[in-house]
């Protein structure tokens, strides 16, 4: 058996490891983006050797399609951590809360967009290169999210065996070795050079999958009330939406009085 061959083997026992663990822990009942994303890669995984042998020509627009769909998960997943890390302090917070957060990450991509650039990807092919910069993108703010959780991990009080930060370690460290080994990509010229990379990318997606297999082995810790720092912050950012909302609302109506009235 060749390296790509078993490489493919253990990535595809650590899918269904992954699946099965988050079934039997019931992570799906928190987290159904994220499960949805990890069945996604696993049916993915199974659908794409056949597609491949037998339906060579339409490989390239299943793989398009695929990649397509795999980065709208990811925004999704991200959508879905930033709402989970803000569960203890949710009863406070306003209607469309949810909203506000999806609005902050799809902010945060359309800043990243502009920088998501790799030097040698401006000569692909017009599709080629949006969808490489789309998946740049997502990378980035992957390991956005895993630093920013990290980084306040003890304000957020969220901790190495919440769900949060697990999840978002492993979507973190294998996005960081995919950017790395996209850069490096674009500074080679032989073809062995590429497969050598592309098998330290798949070792580093195994091993944030392993990482998921260990942490979703072990029960969840029950989460903490946030801090009172973060707490106060919450609030007076919750008021301030509030007191923005009835002030359009406000102004909206105002607009709509006839004059003399």
């Amino acid at each position: 058996m060749s390296l790509d061959n078993a490489l493919w083997l253990v990535s595809f026992v650590a899918e269904t490891a992954v699946v099965g663990l988050i079934l039997y822990r019931r992570v799906w009942r928190a987290f159904p983006a994220f499960c949805s994303y990890c069945v996604w890669l696993l049916l993915v995984e199974i659908a794409a050797f056949p597609v491949l042998r037998f339906f060579t020509i339409a490989y390239l627009t299943f793989y398009l399609a695929c990649a397509v769909a795999y980065s709208a998960l990811e925004i999704a997943v991200l959508i879905e951590l930033a709402w989970s890390v803000l569960r203890p302090f949710r009863a406070a917070l306003p209607r469309g809360a949810l909203v506000l957060v999806a609005a902050l990450v799809f902010a945060l991509a359309a800043a990243v967009w502009p920088f998501a650039i790799i030097p040698g990807f401006n000569n692909w092919p017009q599709e080629w290169h949006l969808l490489m910069r789309l998946q740049q993108t997502t990378a980035i703010l992957r390991i956005m999210f895993f630093v920013l959780l990290a980084g306040f991990s003890q304000l957020l009080s969220i901790g190495w065996r919440d769900r949060e930060l697990q999840v978002a370690t492993g979507l973190g460290f294998y996005s960081f070795v995919s950017l790395t080994i996209a850069i490096l990509h674009t500074h080679l010229t032989a073809w062995p050079q590429y497969s050598h990379l592309n098998q330290i990318e798949l070792c580093g997606y195994i091993f944030s999958l392993l990482y998921w297999v260990w942490c979703f082995a072990q029960k969840e810790a029950e989460r903490r009330e946030f801090t009172p720092q973060m707490q106060n912050l919450l609030l007076a950012m919750a008021g301030t939406a509030k007191a923005t909302r009835i002030a359009l609302a406000d102004s909206a109506a105002a607009k709509m009085r006839k004059p003399g009235e």
